[in-house]
Order: structure tokens, then C-alpha cells, then sequence
């Protein structure tokens, strides 16, 4: 073989190897890459100590409140029109953007993402290790939301004329019926599963991808056990809903309905796209 095409054959063989390896890194990632991308997330979830599970919790809980200010500011402020709603609830979508982009403990976050180590170990050990992080977060989100709640409602750190809309949105929010509340709940544990689910392949998108589907939830008056605490608490605090009221009609019925929706996206779409292939190996 001549010098020349010798090298012409090292040349394309180059050129073959730089356009899979292109190819290779603009695909998108499979749906067993994420699973692991999820799945080792999990496992740092579960092995972090109490303390850092507590504060991350209590912080996320208080960020949270962001998505109240937000929409009440929008509402106060925009003109009272038929798209004016659409548009307020760009608000809702700032708390989530600063507690998932954040890396803060999202109790919703950990419907699916503490799950999936769960389905592979298949340990009671592992099992009581997801429920008390679950625990954990829960209880630290609900602190941090009261926290929040309490200096809208106890300091001057808002102006005034914001407190209407914020009540508005409270009593919307905690108001409609138990059974109502749960089944609004599956479909926002359903799209926060799902956000987890997209984040590993967003990238430098990651940030429009939080802020179009938690809009999404706002907009289609979805219910959130995190987001709903801190307007929970602020009726609880200015003695408008009682507590009862607020743990049996609103709580747990969002509660169950978020859990529900986050670990059915797991189910149906995590889980069931790898499980045969995790199976194997």
C-alpha cells in the first residue's frame, strides 16, 4: 500500500472517529443514563447527615415562599385583564427556580429521586432510609414555610398592598374541598417528577425548563404540598384557617396526591423504560 493511501485511510478513519464521538455527545441521553444520574443523586440524598437534611429543608421551605411573593406581586400590580392570570403565574415559578436550581431539599423532588435507589436495593434498610429523609425534609419544608409565613404576617417586610393579593391566593389555594385538593395534587407530583426527570440531559436549558413546567402547575391551579404550606400558614397564623382544617382538608389530602403523582412517574416512566436492562447486569 502506497504512503499516500495509507494516510488518506488513517485521515477518514479520524474523521469517522471525531464524527462519532460528535454524534455520541449531542444524542440525547438514554433512558438508563438518566435513571443512573438519578439514582446516584438519590444515594448522595440518603447518606447526607440529618443536620444538612434539616437545614437544606428549612431553607426550601423558606425560598419557597418566593412563589407566593411572586404571583401576589404580579396580581397587585398587573391590570386587571383577561390574560392577566397566564401572566401572574410566571411568579408561582420563581421559588421553585431558586430552590431546585439551588440544589435545596424539595420534599416532591424526593418522590422520585430517593425512589429509584430504593427499587434497586429492595432492602427494608433502604427503604426506612427513604422514609426518613421523606421525614426529615417534610418536616423541615413545613418549618421553613412557617418561618416565611410569619414574617409576611407578623413584620412590615412587605408593603402593605401586597398582603390582599397573598390572602387571595391563600384562601384559593387551601379552600376547595379535601378530594379536590388530592387529585390537583397527582398532577403536580406528576410534572415535578418529570422536571427531575429532564434536568440531567437540560443543561444550559435547565432554567426554562423549571420555569415553564412548575408555570405550568400554577396555571393549571394544580396543588403543591410545599408551595401550599407557606399560603397554609399564613391563614393559620392570622387565625383564618384552623389547624384541623388545614392538616385534614388541605395537608394530607395534598400530601397523598403529590406522593402519588411523583412516584407514578417513576413508575411508569423511570422505572419501566430500564427496568430489563438494569435486570440484567
Amino acid at each position: 500500500m502506497s504512503p499516500l493511501i495509507s494516510q488518506s485511510t488513517k485521515n477518514g478513519a479520524v474523521e469517522e472517529e471525531a464524527e462519532e464521538r460528535s454524534v455520541s455527545e449531542a444524542a440525547a441521553l438514554s433512558p438508563k443514563l438518566i435513571y443512573e444520574v438519578i439514582r446516584r443523586d438519590g444515594e448522595e440524598e440518603l447518606a447526607r447527615s440529618k443536620r444538612s437534611l434539616i437545614w437544606s429543608g428549612i431553607a426550601a421551605g423558606m425560598l419557597i415562599s418566593l412563589s407566593v411573593l411572586g404571583e401576589a406581586i404580579f396580581r397587585t400590580h398587573l391590570p386587571d385583564t383577561p390574560y392577566r392570570y397566564l401572566i401572574e403565574n410566571l411568579g408561582y415559578s420563581l421559588g421553585f427556580l431558586a430552590v431546585i436550581m439551588g440544589r435545596m431539599q424539595l420534599f416532591t423532588e424526593n418522590t422520585i429521586t430517593t425512589v429509584l435507589p430504593i427499587m434497586q436495593a429492595r432492602t427494608w434498610h433502604a427503604l426506612g432510609c427513604m422514609l426518613r429523609l421523606w421525614g426529615i425534609v417534610l418536616c423541615a419544608n413545613v418549618i421553613g414555610a412557617f418561618a416565611a409565613a410569619s414574617l409576611f404576617v407578623f413584620t412590615p417586610a412587605l408593603p402593605p398592598e401586597l398582603m390582599p393579593a397573598i390572602e387571595e391566593l391563600s384562601r384559593h389555594a387551601t379552600g376547595m374541598p379535601a378530594s379536590e385538593g388530592f387529585w390537583r395534587a397527582i398532577p403536580a407530583g406528576i410534572i415535578v417528577a418529570l422536571i427531575v426527570w429532564m434536568l440531567p440531559q437540560a443543561d444550559e436549558t435547565a432554567f426554562f425548563l423549571i420555569l415553564t413546567f412548575t408555570w405550568l402547575i400554577a396555571a393549571g391551579d394544580f396543588t403543591h404540598i410545599v408551595a401550599g404550606s407557606v399560603e397554609m400558614a399564613v391563614l393559620v397564623l392570622q387565625g383564618q384557617l384552623g389547624i384541623s382544617q388545614a392538616v385534614f382538608s388541605f395537608f394530607l389530602p395534598v400530601l397523598t396526591g403529590n406522593i402519588i403523582g411523583g412516584t407514578m412517574i417513576f413508575t411508569l416512566v423511570a422505572w419501566g423504560q430500564v427496568r430489563d436492562d438494569i435486570e440484567k447486569e
